[in-house]
């Protein structure tokens, strides 16, 4: 089943969570950039537990994600970037501690129209000047921004602002968190960005790298400059360190109370035990063996909290993440 289907599945599952039986629920909502990986442990879960526990996974975005993660609507949150302070702020006033699990490394993808030969390397500054808030309304055509490109009316599709892939591409690009022009086709679902971006010769947009391998037929990947070269997304450039500003750390956020309930628990850790399995199988960067291995530990002791400040941070490696996450 490809990842648009399971989307749609998953919405359906969300309307209808309460009509199916089983003994327990777990309730996850969230990234759609992290949703392919906790759906596919979500699937391997259920068989293992032969329908004693139901899992449902939504796609409401990062932010909106934690909206019902800190009203105490779901069990766990999925996440394209770190909880940020006024989510910390609302978790506290309602009284939901957490704990933190990074799963996987994500390559953010700028992707154009196949047919598109003039900005296949672009630079990070290329990208601010199309996607700035002074852009709305003025930078309409490629030869605006660059003298070289061709004049073609430039389209614009991206992520809406529930999106943790958003704040963290705008961040990364704009240099402030959701600092965008608005005059864009957005969407929470990245597959309507896919298609919008595949039928428009004109068109560029940018989403989680498991969506752009799923669709590589239909697309073309940009190579992003890093200060010294241009590097095209893949696993290896990933791990290496190479492909910035643009790769990122992605995790799921537990209820510290409904680690309380049994079912949970035992998801939690049979997430940390085949994520980096199932993270391959859908395409992203699996963390090393010791991120899961103290990840699992950090529910046992219930390690409380984040180990981001609750801003924006851009440019996280893996190696930095396993030092923040190893370290007592």
């Amino acid at each position: 089943m490809n990842i648009r289907v399971k989307m749609i599945a998953a919405l359906v599952a969300a309307v209808g969570a309460g009509a199916a039986h089983a003994d327990a629920i777990i309730k996850i909502d969230g990234s759609s950039t992290v949703y392919p990986i906790t759906e596919a442990v979500a699937e391997e879960f259920q068989k293992f537990k032969k329908g004693a526990v139901k899992v449902t996974v939504g796609i409401s975005g990062t932010g909106g994600g934690f909206k019902k993660f800190c009203r105490g609507e779901t069990d766990i949150s999925d996440a394209s970037r770190p909880i940020v302070k006024k989510e910390m702020e609302a978790c506290k006033a309602a009284g939901i501690n957490y704990v933190e699990l990074p799963v996987a490394f994500d390559a953010l993808t700028v992707v154009l129209h196949p047919s598109n030969t003039f900005a296949t390397n672009l630079k990070p500054e290329q990208l601010k000047a199309m996607w700035e808030p002074a852009a709305q309304g003025k930078i309409t055509n490629w030869k605006q921004v660059d003298p070289s490109f061709p004049d073609l009316p430039l389209k614009l599709y991206g992520p809406g602002a529930d999106s943790g892939t958003f704040e963290y591409f705008t961040e990364a690009i704009t240099g402030k968190a959701k600092a965008s022009r608005g005059d864009y086709t957005a969407s929470e679902d990245d597959n309507v960005l896919v298609q919008g971006v595949s039928r428009d010769k004109g068109g560029i947009g940018y989403f989680g790298y498991a969506y752009y391998i799923e669709n590589a037929k239909k697309l073309k990947a940009a190579a992003i400059w890093n200060g010294k070269e241009f590097v095209t997304p893949s696993a290896k450039v990933v791990e290496d360190g190479s492909y910035q500003p643009l790769a990122r750390p992605i995790f799921i956020y537990v209820n510290a109370k409904s680690l309380e309930k049994p079912e949970v628990k035992e998801f939690v850790h049979f997430y940390m035990k085949h994520g980096a399995k199932l993270t391959k199988e859908v395409k992203y960067v699996a963390l090393p063996a010791k991120i899961y291995e103290v990840n699992s530990e950090h529910v046992n002791k219930m390690k409380l909290g984040t180990v981001f400040g609750g801003v924006p941070e851009v440019g996280v490696k893996i190696d930095e993440l396993v030092k923040r996450e190893t370290k007592e």
